[in-house]
């Protein structure tokens, strides 16, 4: 499970998300301006642990920043690995969707066959109930959506100037069924921030070299971990400039700590 959770800046509260994963942890990634940290996880028991932890601690009544959000547990998606297939992604999604919201009163809207996430985001408690849980949300905790996907690559593009309409309308060309993107102020930064939701077809380097191709960049950001066939498909030679790494792989967390999928 990739966990995208609502809390960026305070490190105890960092901490004990962490620790609340244990030996299921393969990665933190924590972002203060976008106030938001993504931990990759392996089993349910990590990422219930995790949700316990978030909707205990985080508060979006006093919450800001710039990425947008429906929970303190926000985004939960299960990924199949190895030999696993989605619909058993699907059914642990729908295990955990079905807890949240009879457990910890989180309502949660389900993503993947259904429906992408961007649709929830933009009818969440309009268009779309909650598909478990109450149907209105958690008073400090909001709402959750969970998902079964593929694996996707979140990757992050810096612009070489702050103006945040040229992110924009660089996010605008750039985005196809293979990429989702938004540009985003980032602090003094402008930041084309994407998700690659296809990386067999559009990888880091090239969701890079698209945005090259329209502005000056500064630099990028990988967030979170890549499967090794994306990696493998970039020349070695790219991958600092790209921020990738070998030891930033699912497989090679995975082997770090002794783990299969």
């Amino acid at each position: 499970m990739v966990l995208n959770v609502s809390e960026g800046r305070r490190r105890p509260v960092l901490d004990t998300l962490a620790g609340a994963a244990g030996p299921g942890l393969l990665d933190a990634h924590s972002d203060p301006h976008h106030h938001r940290s993504v931990l990759t996880v392996v089993g349910e028991d990590a990422a219930r642990a995790v949700a316990r932890a978030a909707v205990a601690a985080i508060d979006l009544r006093r919450h800001a920043g710039v990425h947008p959000r429906l929970g303190a547990l926000d985004v939960a998606p299960f990924v199949p690995l190895g030999d696993q297939t989605l619909a058993e992604a699907a059914a642990a999604r729908d295990r955990f969707a079905r807890w949240l919201g009879a457990e910890l009163r989180v309502p949660t809207f389900l993503y993947g066959p259904e429906r992408t996430l961007p649709d929830v985001r933009r009818a969440a408690f309009r268009e779309l109930a909650p598909d478990a849980g109450p149907i209105r949300p958690h008073p400090t905790a909001g709402a959750c959506a969970v998902g079964a996907r593929p694996p996707l690559v979140a990757y992050n593009v810096w612009l070489a100037d702050a103006d945040p309409a040229r992110a924009r309308a660089v996010a605008r060309a750039v985005r196809d069924p293979a990429v989702r993107a938004l540009g985003l102020r980032v602090g003094a930064r402008a930041q084309v921030s994407m998700n690659l939701v296809e990386p067999a077809t559009v990888g880091p380097a090239e969701a890079y070299d698209r945005v090259a191709a329209l502005a000056p960049v500064a630099g990028a950001e990988l967030v979170g971990l890549v499967p090794q066939a994306v990696l493998d498909a970039v020349p070695p030679e790219r991958w600092a400039a790209l921020d990738l790494a070998a030891d930033r792989t699912i497989e090679a967390r995975l082997a770090a700590a002794g783990l299969t999928p």
